[in-house]
């Protein structure tokens, strides 16, 4: 189970691209590298999530985390290039309504 976090940060904007599985093994280091970076004062946060093949539930408990971090910090958060699994799995658990989630990839930083 590997994972790969690339981040991106210009003034308070942040991207990050992630790779990889998101699970029980992976989450920490997930939650190591975006919980710091959703605590700056407001941050624009953007994971682009299209190179996930895989996340379970451990994986949405840390973007719910980061959110409310962000959403605390008068920040903003979104995901984006969720695959149809991943898509499917924020609208089930009903986490598409509450998080910013968009399938297209806009500008970078």
């Amino acid at each position: 189970m590997n994972i790969s976090i690339d981040v991106k940060e210009k003034d308070t904007a942040i991207e990050l691209t992630v790779s990889g599985e998101i699970d029980a093994y992976t989450a920490p280091k997930l939650r190591e590298t975006l919980f710091p970076l959703s605590e700056e004062n407001g941050v624009n946060m953007v994971v682009d999530l299209s190179g996930v093949s895989y996340m379970d539930s451990t994986g949405l408990g840390v973007f719910v985390g980061v959110f409310k971090n962000v959403r605390a910090n008068d920040g903003q958060f979104k995901i984006v290039g969720l695959s149809e699994r991943l898509q499917r799995l924020f609208e089930i658990t009903g986490l598409a309504d509450i998080i910013n989630i968009n399938s297209q990839i806009e500008g970078g930083v």
